[in-house]
């Protein structure tokens, strides 16, 4: 059965956004899948409007670095912004949010909860700013931005410790400083069915293991081992 109109108002609320037309919000929420199987319930899917917040977003986040740093190049600006508008900065702002309570999915999109979710709550989070651009302007699509997003993320510690590298570059980089190796990575386990595997991976120095890390991807559970290994070797 479809989600009311009243939980979309009430998601308004808890966002600080008052909609002249609420169903531009309900079509941020609404997944493709979900039109598959309710074809007569005369909604929209939401990718327009992730295509559209996903720039509102990267025009705020790019004036936001440019004016915090005036000495900065291009180069650097770009890699700063990376960091921000990433999938898992986007992750954090929908759980944050609590959108998946709202989320219009199919029935198979609704059984999937790993790596698929996540891309899932990102595309949505634009699809959002997208919604308040549209019907509220840049403004407000800025402020939210800025309280979500730019507010909480520290940027002068992804500055300062190179994190707008991932956890792998970050390793690789520290372990050919400190010890003039490159790390190798090895496929420990595999488990779970197709739709929901799950990959623990070991990360090595020489034959020396030094973490693991699981993740419904071999790429994620890399990045999950590198994390680990950077924090085991206080890097």
């Amino acid at each position: 059965m479809p989600k009311k109109l009243p939980q979309f108002e009430t998601f308004a609320k808890h966002i600080g956004v008052r909609f002249d037309d609420i169903n531009v919000l309900k079509t941020a929420f609404t997944h493709r899948s979900y039109l598959n199987e309710n074809k007569g319930a005369g909604l929209e899917h939401n990718e327009r409007l992730e295509f559209l917040g996903d720039a509102v977003l990267e025009l705020v986040v790019t004036y936001f670095l440019f004016k915090k740093y005036p000495n900065k190049n291009e180069g650097d600006m770009t890699s700063y912004r990376a960091a921000l508008v990433n999938t898992v900065s986007l992750v954090r702002i929908a759980e944050t949010l609590g959108i998946n309570d709202y989320l219009l999915l199919s029935k198979g999109e609704e059984k999937d909860k790993g790596r698929a979710r996540s891309i899932i709550w990102a595309d949505t989070v634009e699809a959002i700013i997208g919604a308040v651009y549209v019907d509220q302007g840049y403004s407000a699509a800025a402020n939210f931005v800025s309280r979500h997003l730019l507010e909480v993320i520290d940027i002068d510690e992804i500055v300062s410790k190179k994190l707008w590298l991932d956890a792998k570059s970050r390793f690789q980089e520290k372990a050919q400083e400190m010890t003039g190796q490159t790390p190798s990575y090895k496929t420990l386990k595999e488990s779970g069915p197709d739709h929901d595997k799950q990959f623990t991976l070991g990360i090595f120095l020489g034959s020396v293991q030094i973490a693991t890390g699981s993740g419904p991807s071999k790429q994620e559970a890399e990045q999950k081992a590198a994390e680990k290994a950077l924090e085991a070797k206080g890097w």
